[in-house]
């Protein structure tokens, strides 16, 4: 009796330490994680105040400028639209690490080719190939999401973004900087940190991805990026979730296109301001994860806090264009902190929201639809609003921001309460 009371002890003791084990991050992976979060935030983040600078000698007009930048940035999510769900599978099936470092060499080629320049087309010809390797970012969700527990993600993924602010704050201030040496410096320098995280990844980054939860086999039809919309959108507790985040994404996509235009356009501002000035939201990132986030994940359910950051980024986005009807650049100031906390904590808890809906063999593939979704807004936003900025005024594409989320707020709030039902 006592020997089986002794067996059955060991048992137990044994399975809350796997149980444990469940709980555990890897130290290396976590590491490795942030560090290409970090650095893929100063690569992204530092060409950003020099793009209408390098499109300038190729076009004739200003209008036209700014229908170019919009353009080149509509290119790379054209493609990263495309790619995102083949790289999605090809993560689920081979593993995170492979993928995730052929993703930073072809950014880090990309960028080079932008820099080099010589003809528009060579600009156009960088984003692409930025964007055909483009799932660095779903991929590294679809990392942490291997690494975390379930229950924590969301303040992982809180992490993440305030790692990835770091980047963005260092990044476009860079950038400003380096353009005083030439505005293809930044792309340059760009590529030399990515090429450096590759080089890291491959001597350091752990394989994420258990062999066993794998996906056996890829489908023509995962390679599909409009399959896999629909697919995921058919997943009852994402679909109103990922509409009312597409919703968002398309005005975030238009601001991020036209803000440098805008700036040179409104306030004649040079690089060193302009990165001064992206950087706010990579403050903006650190303070809300380091110090807000922790106390909102005790009080607030994710849906709760993701329509907190929408509301924030309404106010924000009727700053800047009170800034623009005004030409009071102090307005542009204090909405871009505003936008930037809004925007700060809607991204952790969306990615949370969407991780927990799924198991660890189908991270990659809702990883990669979302980013799909996410790319289809960036083709979209960009195109639009540099359509309305030409039109109607440099208000415009941030006036289109307030009325697109104001439709998001409902429409998640729905989602979530579905959601609800569904699970109970």
């Amino acid at each position: 009796m006592f020997k089986f009371k002794s067996q059955k002890s060991k048992k137990l003791q044994k399975s809350k330490i796997e149980q444990n084990k469940d709980h555990t991050v890897d130290k290396n992976a976590f590491i490795f994680g942030l560090m290409s979060v970090f650095l893929c935030g100063i690569g992204f983040s530092i060409i950003t105040p020099v793009i209408p600078f390098l499109v300038k000698p190729y076009i004739s007009t200003p209008e036209n400028q700014a229908i170019v930048v919009t353009l080149i940035t509509s290119v790379y999510a054209l493609f990263v639209f495309f790619a995102a769900p083949g790289l999605g599978a090809l993560s689920d099936r081979y593993g995170r690490r492979p993928v995730l470092l052929i993703c930073l060499l072809g950014s880090a080629i990309g960028y080079f080719v932008f820099g080099i320049g010589g003809a528009l087309w060579v600009l156009f010809a960088g984003r692409i190939i930025d964007g055909i390797t483009g799932g660095t970012i779903s991929t590294i969700f679809a990392y942490f999401a291997d690494i975390t527990p379930r229950e924590q993600r969301t303040k992982y993924f809180g992490w993440v973004s305030a790692v990835s602010g770091v980047g963005v704050v260092i990044g476009p201030t860079i950038g400003g900087l380096l353009a005083k040496f030439g505005y293809s410096v930044p792309m340059y320098f760009g590529a030399i940190i990515t090429l450096l995280n590759v080089v890291y990844g491959y001597f350091f980054m752990p394989e994420s991805l258990n062999k066993s939860n794998r996906l056996q086999k890829i489908t023509l039809v995962r390679l599909n990026p409009f399959t896999l919309l629909m697919n995921v959108l058919n997943i009852k507790n994402l679909k109103m979730l990922l509409i009312s985040a597409f919703l968002l994404w398309i005005p975030n996509g238009s601001l991020q296109a036209v803000f440098t235009q805008f700036t040179i356009d409104t306030f004649h501002w040079e690089p060193v301001l302009i990165g001064l000035i992206f950087s706010i939201m990579g403050v903006q990132d650190i303070v809300s994860q380091g110090f807000i986030m922790p106390k909102l994940l005790i009080k607030l359910s994710d849906s709760q806090i993701a329509i907190l950051g929408m509301f924030s980024e309404i106010i924000g986005y009727g700053l800047i264009a009170a800034s623009a009807l005004f030409s009071f650049y102090p307005f542009l100031i204090v909405g871009m902190f505003i936008f930037g906390f809004g925007d700060s904590i809607f991204g952790p808890s969306f990615n949370g929201m969407v991780s927990k809906s799924v198991d660890s063999s189908e991270q990659g593939r809702i990883q990669g639809g979302s980013q799909s979704i996410q790319s289809l807004a960036r083709i979209i936003g960009p195109i639009i609003g540099g359509q309305l900025y030409v039109s109607l005024g440099s208000a415009s594409p941030a006036l289109m921001g307030v009325i697109l989320i104001a439709f998001a707020i409902p429409v998640l709030y729905k989602g979530t309460h579905v959601t609800k039902e569904i699970v109970l």
